[in-house]
């Protein structure tokens, strides 16, 4: 079952819709913990969260224009969920 899942992730539209997912969700955390927490702790988890996903946006950026530079079939986050719709 889990070599399932890991094939899944050979596919790379697969993979961007993971790493986008992950952007979402600590994006989302940052804004979250900037209105939830109080003073230096919401400003530190506020920075930390927005660099995470700043970091994961540069990787996923590099790593889609080495795809499409290698003759991938990868068109980008939108045709991915298009076509994942159309199943």
């Amino acid at each position: 079952m889990a070599s399932d899942g890991l094939r899944s992730l050979a596919d790379f539209g697969t993979r961007s819709l993971v790493t986008h997912a992950i952007m979402a969700v600590t994006f989302s955390g940052a804004v979250v913990s900037a209105f939830v927490l109080d003073g230096t702790v919401a400003l530190v988890s506020f920075v930390a969260f927005v660099n995470f996903t700043a970091g994961v946006w540069i990787c996923q950026s590099i790593h889609s224009l080495g795809n499409a530079y290698g003759g991938g079939e990868y068109e980008g986050i939108i045709e991915a969920l298009r076509k994942r719709g159309q199943r």
